[in-house]
């Protein structure tokens, strides 16, 4: 599973789902050998029960499905959770406020206030004591919480951020970052380079993961510097090039 894995400081790939809402999909990810999925309920159309049913073959399949949720709120967050993901990723993340607020919304007590939903598909459906507290001990480190970090703000608060007890991992959002630091697109401009090394810092100072949602490129770039959360691509871009590849049969 990705989250173990990354827990043990190795890589881990996968990418965005943003507009398959089949289920399936996992199991194909699954069986091209991904680590893990991430649904984008920030700018794809999905609900809830797709995403519970999207996490329950993930768990069968022994493959991790994260959720960018589409902003932070306790609801997002906690919903995405009992619904069975083993990822929770929150978009603009601006400070060490915020960063709390995600970690105390993800995670159950002591490190958290998360709710307590008792048997569901967090549980796999077993009764495995889900109101006790050797449950909230054992399911927390499960559980990936990821800060993406996608304005200038974020970077300015970057070391507080990452200070933050129950906060497991730093996601550069390159795209959103280059827009905020006004160099739109210009993903190797010095000041680019300046705020994903402090990120980088941060994430190695304070034992997080670091992770980047990028083309293989830019990512491959920022390997050495510790990258083990690797997000590439999205099923969009994916299906659009391999049927941009049947096209070739016309000559």
């Amino acid at each position: 599973m990705a989250t173990k894995e990354l827990r043990n400081n190795e890589a881990v790939v996968g990418t965005m789902i943003r507009m398959i809402r089949n289920p399936a999909i996992v199991l194909v990810a699954a069986n091209a050998g991904l680590d893990f999925v991430m649904f984008d309920m920030e700018h794809g159309a999905f609900n809830f029960e797709t995403i519970a049913d999207a996490a329950t073959l993930a768990r069968a399949k022994a493959i991790d499905c994260y959720v960018r949720v589409p902003e932070l709120s306790k609801g997002n967050i906690s919903r995405a959770l009992d619904c069975g993901v083993t990822g929770i990723m929150v978009p603009m993340i601006r400070n060490a406020e915020d960063a709390k607020l995600f970690a105390g919304w993800a995670k159950y007590a002591p490190v958290g206030v998360r709710g307590l939903g008792g048997n569901g598909a967090h549980t796999d459906y077993h009764d495995e004591g889900g109101n006790s507290p050797s449950f909230m001990q054992s399911e927390n480190p499960k559980i990936l919480t990821i800060a993406q970090i996608e304005l200038s703000e974020a970077i300015d608060n970057i070391d507080a951020i990452a200070a933050v007890e129950g906060i497991d991992a730093l996601l550069l959002g390159p795209a959103d970052l280059s827009n905020s630091l006004g160099v739109s697109g210009q993903f190797n401009h010095p000041l680019m380079d300046e705020a994903i090394q402090k990120v980088a810092d941060a994430a190695k100072k304070h034992d997080k993961i670091f992770g980047f949602h990028a083309a293989e490129v830019l990512m491959r770039k920022w390997i050495p510097q510790g990258l083990t959360l690797r997000m590439s691509s999205m099923d969009i871009n994916l299906l659009l090039k391999g049927m941009e590849e049947i096209t070739k049969l016309r000559t």
